[in-house]
């Protein structure tokens, strides 16, 4: 399985955005998306840090259905 790339919150957002996911609000550093209308994926909140944890991206991608190509 190939490794987590080192992604800010920014880039996630923008990347999620390309996948359907719509920007629905950002409070303090976090970001609310929701997923495209009639998905099955969850909402996501991602924090706008410099560096994600890895646990914390993996996390994400897991409920936003993203797999490490879709980072890449």
């Amino acid at each position: 399985m190939p490794r987590l790339p080192a992604i800010s919150g920014e880039d996630l957002v923008s990347r999620l955005e390309r996948k359907g996911y719509r920007h629905v609000r950002t409070r303090g550093s976090h970001a609310r998306l929701y997923p495209p209308h009639g998905s099955a994926l969850k909402k996501v909140t991602v924090p706008l840090h410099a560096h994600l944890k890895k646990g914390t991206l993996s996390d994400i991608m897991k409920d936003a259905g993203l797999t490490v190509e879709d980072l890449q």
